[in-house]
């Protein structure tokens, strides 16, 4: 993981935006800070952004409206911060393409483990032979070193965590993945996260690359067990 990762913390609160910069530029970061959605737009415009976190309360423009802003032009890495424990603001900042969220109050140990995994997996090498660096599913094709994905001939805009997952399960075709199994794919342990997280990551996986989603072709669900991809 890089020692120099520029990180934008978004939160109107200046105990907050004290309390998460302190461990932040401890662990070697550099911290680019926000008190509002317009100026945090105007910041990652500016800045080149390894990872952004940001509070869905904000003055102007919400957090789950900056995520979708975000997400229309970029796959940054994402980690909301909700103030309750609510979960419908925990999947609507899922649904706009956040890749983890974070509930107030929490340790800064959990804190720090978050920001960690999501930086360490984006700076990840890639250690595939290079005939594993693409795949070809039916219409689908998968390129692991462009993290790029094709749909019939067209590009298809996924998520760090989006493509992450549907390369793990398009990797091994035919496997069975639990819910667990997969939260430490992607994040290399499952403490603090709902299981229920990986459902609603496929479920938008599945509106960007299913004919009907209801009826997926690619993202086969193993009831009670998890999910798993077609056979090749």
């Amino acid at each position: 993981m890089p020692s120099s990762s520029t990180i934008l913390l978004v939160d109107d609160e200046e105990a907050v935006q004290k309390l998460l910069a302190y461990p932040l530029e401890r662990d070697g970061h550099r911290v680019v800070q926000a008190r509002d959605g317009e100026e945090a737009l105007a910041r990652f415009s500016a800045e080149k952004i390894d990872l952004v976190v940001l509070d869905i309360m904000l003055p102007k423009l919400d957090g789950l409206e900056v995520c979708k802003r975000l997400r229309a032009t970029s796959s940054v890495p994402i980690i909301m911060l909700t103030a309750r424990d609510d979960e419908l603001d925990k999947v609507v900042g899922l649904e706009l393409g956040a890749d983890d969220y974070i509930t107030k109050p929490f340790s800064i140990r959990e804190f720090r483990s978050r920001v960690r995994a999501l930086l360490r997996r984006a700076a990840a090498p890639r250690t595939e032979p290079l005939d594993r660096d693409r795949l070809e599913i039916g219409d689908l094709a998968v390129d692991l070193s462009r993290r790029s994905v094709e749909l019939r001939g067209a590009p298809v805009q996924l998520t760090y965590v989006e493509f992450e997952l549907l390369w793990a399960l398009a990797s091994a075709p035919g496997r069975v993945f639990g819910r667990q199994m997969l939260l430490e794919a992607l994040w290399g342990a499952s403490d603090y996260r709902d299981p229920r997280t990986i459902d609603v990551h496929v479920r938008h996986l599945r509106e960007k690359l299913e004919r009907d989603p209801g009826v997926p072709e690619y993202i086969i669900t193993v009831r009670g067990v998890g999910y798993r991809f077609r056979d090749a």
